[in-house]
């Protein structure tokens, strides 16, 4: 068994951050007061089918937890709310393997590129979402997602058919494949997947079973997509 743990961990080392967002479309964000068993909140949702978690630095405990998922956990953890160099490079100290912002601060896109750590840079507006990603971003967290929805997606993918854009902010199992379909190139799943209150309460396995939810719909979809291909 400890085998086996140890060649899957080494398996999602070897990849970057952004080739695992690339493979599963979704990435889980943690927003509580506090995280009482990081790892175990890890487990259920890698078990799921989720590897990229996002701790927010809103977490008291964010960094010690971010420390712990780097060093042990099978899970891609990356820092979110990142909003200044000293929070990128505190992040990034941590062990963090991505770094999202709600916004697009030029100090801390630069000190994702200088440490090769991708980071997804948020913005709502066209020009924010152009001036993101010539900062550097590896992606664009379209942020909050909810004001326009899946028809926005489908909107900016004509002016931005090259740009990788992720939707924040309302995201649930009954409309993440209309985003993905609409030409965002992952999702995130926040509240409707880990609930604070969840969260807080330790409810790993209703975690679970939300994370499995929320991958079915990705799944199902990618299923039509092959079909519509074939």
């Amino acid at each position: 068994m400890f085998t086996r743990r140890v060649e899957r961990r080494c398996t999602v080392l070897a990849v970057s951050a952004s080739d695992v967002l690339a493979d599963d479309r979704v990435v889980a964000v943690v927003r509580a007061e506090r995280v009482p068993d990081g790892g175990a909140l890890a487990s259920s949702l890698v078990r799921a089918g989720v590897r990229c978690v996002e701790i927010t630095l809103t977490v008291s405990n964010a960094l010690p937890v971010i420390e712990r998922l780097a060093r042990e956990s099978d899970c891609v953890v990356g820092a979110g709310t990142v909003t200044t160099e000293a929070d990128a490079a505190a992040a990034l100290a941590a062990g963090a393997r991505f770094l999202v912002s709600p916004v697009a601060p030029a100090g801390v896109l630069r000190t994702g590129l200088d440490a090769r750590v991708p980071v997804l840079a948020g913005a709502l507006t066209p020009t924010e979402i152009l001036r993101a990603s010539d900062l550097g971003a590896a992606a664009v967290k379209v942020f909050p997602a909810r004001l326009g929805g899946p028809q926005y997606f489908e909107d900016l993918r004509g002016p931005f058919p090259h740009l990788r854009l992720v939707p924040s902010g309302g995201v649930d199992a009954s409309n993440a494949a209309a985003y993905l379909g609409a030409g965002a190139f992952a999702v995130s799943a926040g509240s409707s997947v880990a609930p604070p209150e969840l969260v807080i309460a330790g409810r790993w396995d209703e975690i679970e079973r939300r994370a499995r939810g929320f991958v079915a719909t990705i799944d199902a979809f990618r299923h039509q997509q092959r079909a519509e291909i074939a």
